[in-house]
């Protein structure tokens, strides 16, 4: 891989969870390749509880994790990203800011871990599948040969990682 360091944002609605998590696994496992960033549409306040405690469990440096507005990143002074994942459906639906430099974009379906109804375990069980789902699919994104792939083929891959994880997580019969 190049020295070039890729830009990735990771975007949701609420900015409390998903893309929290997968701001801190992309920023854990790029090694200094990728430098990962996150926002809401409609941010919250601060991170979900349960989501620190899960990074902080797992190792992760949680200490500039905040919950923002995705309007951050759309300024003329924000890093310019190479990447944009949506991680919930309802971000994917909005409509984006423009990002400068006209990011390769992705939407990697992770159901919503701060919805979870249920016990504590329970709840605290849909940020530990939120993790494992976007830390495969994270995992995946890191493997891929960016040198030797267009635009296109890239595009496409980033698309495939979605199906590939979801098709290898749907229960079997």
């Amino acid at each position: 891989m190049s020295d070039r360091v890729y830009n990735v944002l990771f975007l949701c609605t609420g900015n409390s969870a998903r893309s929290l998590i997968a701001e801190a696994i992309m920023n854990a496992e790029g090694k200094g390749h990728f430098r990962a960033f996150s926002a809401g549409s409609n941010p919250k306040s601060e991170p979900h509880p349960y989501t620190i405690n899960l990074l902080k469990s797992l190792g992760h440096d949680t200490a500039r994790l905040r919950s923002k507005n995705w309007n951050e990143f759309a300024l003329p002074d924000m890093p310019q990203m190479d990447f944009v994942f949506t991680v919930c459906d309802q971000a994917a639906a909005e409509t984006c800011p423009v990002w400068p430099g006209q990011p390769m974009t992705a939407h990697w379906d992770i159901p919503d871990p701060a919805a979870a109804t249920g016990s504590e375990a329970e709840r605290r069980l849909a940020f530990s599948t939120a993790y494992k789902m976007l830390s495969t699919r994270i995992s995946l994104f890191l493997s891929l040969p960016f040198a030797s792939l267009d635009r296109l083929s890239l595009k496409q891959k980033l698309q495939d990682i979605d199906l590939a994880e979801t098709a290898s997580s749907a229960p079997t019969s």
